[in-house]
């Protein structure tokens, strides 16, 4: 069986190539095959771990090739990218360009207005190496000015309504971290997916995800978790992974209750949090656990007491 060498973190959280790398031997597709589940109603089927781009940012391209080469191996079909992760999509395109036609490639824009989501909308196909995004989504949704601009006269989604009819994107979606932003955004327009954290922390001491996951399963949308194993905010100068804001949980057993709470839901898939070791656990566990049951509810209180979500409804 042939053999690819792989990646580790190093002392300082960065990383790079190293022999032997942190995942060992080469697992072909057919040992390595996870689950995959509905794109909501979008007729698509994903892996239930989704690949986090920016776990590639200031890593080089050789890493990128072997990470994205590693990442379908092992079976994820979902890769998730933006213009804001740095160089990370100019390493993905090439990286991921001999598996493109099998896999289901997400971007996303910042841009509030027609112009500037048309420029960076060519510019990703561009870098990814892509005639279409499968997903493309209105990009961390914050505030209600980002909706009323978005879908104002010469808004972003003017864009993408013209990118679809013209082949270019296939579904639209968007990304949020606001709840009453994220269900506005779901009364204005039947969105096909949404980006959102499905986190332990959040959803029992932030009272942040329930509402909206609810309101977007109703919807039959696709539902893609985001942050599942977060833990608590650092600053810049805390921070122990150079591509990830926030403290994980970093214990197998805690990381293991955090996935396993997201990957119960009635979700489609998680991504990846942005760093390589967080990958390999990730798939770790979904290779372990084809049936995924709802963990211990005093076991997932237990371990985040006291724990300040990253994210919190204001009534929380």
């Amino acid at each position: 069986m042939k053999r690819r060498n792989f990646v580790k973190i190093g002392a300082t959280g960065s990383m790079a190539l190293q022999f032997p790398g942190i995942f060992g031997a080469y697992v072909s597709e057919n040992m390595a095959e996870i689950p995959k589940r509905k794109l909501g109603r979008t007729g698509e089927k994903v892996s239930i771990v989704g690949f986090g781009g920016i776990a590639l940012r200031n890593n080089g391209q050789e890493f990128a090739n072997e990470l994205i080469a590693h990442a379908f191996d092992r079976g994820i079909r979902y890769y998730d990218i933006a213009p804001t992760y740095g160089d990370s999509q100019a390493l993905l395109g090439p990286a991921l360009e001999p598996y493109r036609k099998k896999s289901i490639l997400a971007c996303k824009t910042t841009k509030r207005d027609k112009k500037g989501a048309e420029e960076e909308l060519h510019e990703s196909l561009k870098q990814l190496k892509t005639d279409h995004l499968d997903v493309y989504q209105l990009h961390s949704l914050s505030k209600m000015e980002d909706l009323d601009q978005s879908f104002g006269t010469a808004g972003a989604m003017e864009t993408f309504l013209k990118a679809r009819d013209e082949g270019k994107i296939r579904f639209i979606g968007f990304s949020a971290h606001n709840e009453e932003v994220a269900l506005k955004a779901m009364d204005l327009f039947d969105f096909d997916t949404i980006l959102y954290p499905i986190n332990c922390v959040c959803w029992y001491n932030g009272n942040f995800g329930p509402k909206v996951f609810e309101t977007a399963k109703s919807k039959d949308m696709g539902i893609l978790a985001i942050k599942a194993i977060a833990r608590n905010r650092v600053t810049n100068d805390e921070k122990s992974y150079p591509n990830l804001w926030y403290d994980p949980f970093e214990e197998d057993k805690q990381i293991e209750n955090a996935l396993q709470f997201t990957l119960s839901k009635d979700i489609a898939a998680t991504v990846h949090a942005g760093d390589s070791v967080f990958m390999k656990k990730t798939l770790e566990f979904v290779e372990e656990h084809k049936k995924i049951k709802a963990p211990d509810q005093e076991q997932i209180l237990s371990m985040i007491k006291d724990v300040k979500p990253i994210f919190s409804h204001p009534e929380a």
